[in-house]
């Protein structure tokens, strides 16, 4: 996709959008570095 088409489509998803700003650690960044709800990939 050109990426004039991906800015426009981008801006008419966006057009109405409220921003909501969030403060903190995400839970699952914190959970992913301390190792935990990691379930390893191979056996």
């Amino acid at each position: 996709m050109p990426k004039t088409i991906a800015n426009a489509t981008a801006d008419r998803l966006l057009h109405h959008a409220h921003v909501v700003m969030t403060a903190g650690d995400s839970i699952r960044l914190t959970q992913a570095t301390a190792g935990k709800g990691v379930t390893p990939l191979t056996n």
